[in-house]
């Protein structure tokens, strides 16, 4: 009798904690809006500039709804702005607090039914995907090895690996880097990430051996471990890394690192450092987004694919973000086009299809990204890749998570074939015998 209460009374305790968690969005709602133009595009990015709001899906119009997050104390406002504008919309999500508690219990459930939990099937905390980094380079030091770029804010090492069949010596070789997780409640795409390196290591198959022998590879699963841990911890639905800055507020934490780099840095971003979207103080203020820079100066040259890896909406997606194009945009498009339609031969009927284009024509003006850096850093094709949301946005459900992986292997898989005939046709010419 004792022991059933003590159960009973651990398990409330846990519901309790699980509840408590998620109060901030008690009565708040997710709308899609139903785009027409982009006259309606200006106004939903005018609308969360001015009421602070949160997109969860930035919408095509006539194609995708948008999904943005609204609060109690300006859903009167939101929605009279837009049915002034008679822009249509819809409630998606009644109550976010209530959604994301049971999503809580549903994830809990499946871990119960499944031991072992493979690192790539699942949404592991940051100590276990570290062990696997060390792990894997351990067992294949001819292959892998691995690299601590520097602390994060709070002190957390990260680490990416370097894979390679010729210890990155063979300049004719390109490089295919990376990276995921620069928004922290992204969690469907850390695991892409360390999938790849399960297909390149520890699960190499045949037809598959010439991306291993003819790439060389960087992969880098978890740019921001601070704003992904407490993603796990306190607020599930958290973007931005967890710095601070007393310079230029004391209340107000992180900067969202996908808008850090040094490409027209702070343009069009919010100024208020409580916003989502907030840039930083200056580019490079956080220390995971210098990571990436002096990865990508470090190899500048040989990178031939830069892959910044997000979630949600199936887009591959590439620079600029105020509307201008890359020298090669037509060839970046083509192997960005091969990539989606890849990933749509496996998609699931709940799955949209791929929409590849630049960032700004297709979702929406930006500044200050790791796609438009990549692109003038050296990259020869640097893409933003946003991964199947099913209908769940950021509470994907790991059920979908093999799926997301091989699926994605399969759009990887294209673009490193091209981008190594590209890459070996550039390094030829510029190598020729006068």
């Amino acid at each position: 009798m004792q022991r059933s209460l003590l159960v009973c009374v651990c398990a409330a305790v846990v519901c309790a904690a699980r509840a408590g968690r998620h109060d901030a969005y008690s009565s708040t709602a997710v709308f899609g809006v139903q785009l027409r133009n982009s006259s309606d595009l200006e106004l939903l990015h005018n609308l969360e500039l001015k009421l602070n709001l949160d997109m969860w899906q930035y919408g095509m119009p006539r194609v995708r709804d948008a999904m943005v997050i609204v609060p109690p104390r300006v859903r009167g406002e939101f929605l009279s702005a837009l049915d002034e504008a008679g822009v249509g919309h819809y409630v998606h999500v009644q109550d976010v607090a209530q959604a994301l508690e049971e999503y809580d219990e549903d994830l809990a459930s499946w871990r119960s039914s499944r031991t072992p939990r493979k690192i790539f099937d699942d949404y592991h905390r940051y100590a276990d995907i570290d062990a696997y980094l060390e792990e894997v380079a351990a067992k294949y030091p001819d292959l892998v090895t691995i690299v601590n770029a520097g602390k994060s804010f709070e002190g957390r090492d990260i680490k990416y690996l370097k894979i390679s069949t010729t210890k990155f010596e063979d300049h004719s070789k390109p490089i295919y880097f990376m990276e995921a997780m620069i928004h922290a409640r992204e969690w469907v795409t850390t695991p892409v990430a360390l999938y790849s390196v399960h297909r390149l290591v520890e699960d190499l198959r045949s037809e598959d051996r010439d991306l291993l022998e003819d790439v060389d590879w960087i992969i880098l699963p978890l740019v921001n471990p601070d704003g992904y841990e407490y993603s796990h911890t306190h607020d599930r639905l958290w973007r931005k890394t967890r710095s601070t800055d007393p310079t230029v507020d004391t209340t107000c934490i992180g900067v969202d690192g996908n808008r850090n780099f040094d490409v027209r840095h702070g343009v069009g971003t919010p100024t208020d450092p409580c916003q989502n979207t907030y840039a930083g103080a200056r580019p490079f203020s956080e220390p995971e987004t210098g990571y990436v820079r002096d990865i990508l100066a470090e190899h500048r040259g040989r990178v031939q694919i830069f892959m910044d890896i997000h979630s949600h909406g199936n887009y591959v997606l590439f620079a600029y973000g105020d509307g201008s194009l890359p020298p090669d945009a037509l060839q970046i498009f083509l192997v960005g086009s091969a990539m989606g339609a890849a990933m749509d031969a496996m998609k699931l009927p709940e799955a949209g299809f791929y929409r590849v284009g630049n960032s700004a024509t297709v979702l929406y003006g930006s500044s200050g990204s790791a796609q438009d850096y990549g692109q003038v850093a050296g990259a020869a094709a640097s893409y933003t890749l946003e991964l199947p949301g099913y209908g769940h946005l950021f509470e994907v459900p790991p059920q979908y998570q093999p799926h997301i992986n091989e699926e994605t292997w399969q759009g990887i898989a294209v673009t490193a074939r091209l981008s190594r005939a590209l890459y070996r046709d550039r390094y030829n010419a510029a190598n020729a015998q006068p």
